[in-house]
């Protein structure tokens, strides 16, 4: 099963965004030890994702959770998988060499140009400068690491240039995702630019497609071959349940905004996961009630529990910012697409199959 572990409350930087209130609270070996062998005691793969705060402060958790789980995987046959979510600041070579040889997926949360707009170290010093030289040695070990960008209100002039700035620095995947939460109001001006940059974007990737390049940008990428394919992206994650948080203290919620309440605590790491809280979850319906007739339902991502509830206090409700931006990134994806297809229809079929 997959767990994402919390190793730390406590975070290096202080991101204009960030919903999560740091602390110095740490996840104690003994909590570390039961999550790995959680993790090991449900199908025949183990997914650990190392997450914080910042996790890159608990170097020494991460060694020892990587020791432990691949010389688990070897006793029980069981595949182990690890991936990190990290601001990058704390990443050195002899860390790069142990997750190579883990072959670990790190994703790098690097808001390009837009960097020192919201992402700022504790104490208010910019960050643009250490997280660009942090991203160049990660590339030199990892070159298909992904770059996270998180977008807030005041980032949104930067949008398309930050996509560019991401490519020639040598990320070939790259996510941009709006900012959530009670930390950012967004306005209509924001949301009119917001469209403007979106197709900028999308110019620069039919560019990048007719000079062959390989990029991979989520927001647009995944739009289209969800398209194509028929799935449904709404259907990927309701309430987190395939990727569960573990505190520090051990306990177990269905995702990341659910932490803290009691009523969506699943159990812990010592004495397991309460599988009828799970069963009644897994009941709840997962496409909102005001979503249910929309022409665009099986397109969005209309039952993420974790987006909705960080902008409407329910899970079961979509806000008028998540439904605008949807709509209008549904629309310029599609809208690329058909221009991709028309240029190359082979080559479409191989990038988006």
């Amino acid at each position: 099963m997959n767990l994402t572990l919390h190793l730390t409350e406590n975070c290096n930087m202080d991101c204009s965004y960030c919903i999560r209130e740091k602390c110095p609270r740490d996840m104690t070996e003994e909590v570390l030890y039961k999550a790995c062998d959680l993790a090991f005691s449900r199908g025949q793969r183990a997914g650990l994702c190392f997450f914080g705060g910042e996790p890159l402060l608990k170097k020494d958790l991460i060694y020892k959770a990587l020791d432990y789980c691949e010389e688990k995987s070897l006793k029980t046959g069981i595949r182990f998988d690890c991936k990190m979510t990290t601001n990058g600041t704390l990443l050195d070579e002899p860390f790069l060499v142990r997750a190579v040889k883990a072959k670990m997926g790190i994703g790098l949360s690097f808001d390009g140009k837009a960097q020192d707009v919201c992402r700022i170290f504790t104490g208010g010093q910019p960050t643009s400068s250490v997280v660009e030289e942090k991203a160049k040695l990660l590339l030199s070990y990892m070159p298909g690491s992904t770059a996270l960008a998180t977008i807030a209100p005041q980032a949104v002039p930067y949008y398309a240039e930050s996509v560019k700035y991401l490519h020639d620095l040598g990320f070939t995947r790259v996510s941009f995702v709006i900012a959530y939460g009670s930390r950012v109001s967004w306005t209509d001006d924001d949301l009119d630019l917001l469209r403007i940059e979106l197709e900028k974007t999308s110019a620069y990737l039919k560019e990048l497609f007719i000079k062959k390049e390989h990029f991979f940008m989520s927001a647009f990428h995944s739009k289209i071959r969800d398209c194509i394919s028929g799935k449904n992206p709404a259907e990927r994650c309701h309430l987190g349940v395939r990727q569960m948080p573990v505190t520090p203290t051990g306990d177990l919620y269905p995702c990341t905004s659910f932490i803290g309440d009691t009523k969506y605590l699943l159990g812990n790491v010592f004495d397991g996961i309460d599988d009828n809280k799970v069963i009644e979850l897994a009941k709840k319906a997962s496409t909102p009630e005001t979503c249910v007739n929309c022409d665009l339902v099986k397109r969005c991502t209309n039952s993420c529990g974790c987006a909705n509830r960080m902008n409407t206090g329910d899970e079961n409700q979509v806000s008028p910012l998540q439904c605008t931006y949807e709509r209008m990134l549904i629309e310029i994806s599609d809208a690329l697409g058909e221009e991709l297809y028309q240029i190359d229809p082979e080559r479409f079929a191989k990038e988006f199959s």
